[in-house]
């Protein structure tokens, strides 16, 4: 993903989650995607889909069932 592209996807994923401390980081050796953290915490990561002529993106995050137990 480009610089541009992860900025924008910041700005809007922040105000949807009401989330100021939410960042996209550029993944290494991967131009589809970027890390999603909370602070310093990953939480998962955000495919580029580009089909058809069409653009989205798709965020992925798993959840640890111990996680749950917080």
């Amino acid at each position: 993903m480009k610089p541009d592209e992860i900025a924008k996807l910041t700005k809007f994923l922040r105000a949807k989650f009401e989330l100021p401390s939410l960042a996209l980081r550029k993944r290494p050796q991967k131009n589809d995607s970027a890390e999603v953290y909370i602070g310093d915490e990953f939480i998962g990561v955000i495919f580029r889909d580009e089909e058809d002529g069409e653009l989205s993106y798709n965020f992925s995050m798993a959840i640890l069932e111990i996680d749950l137990d917080e």
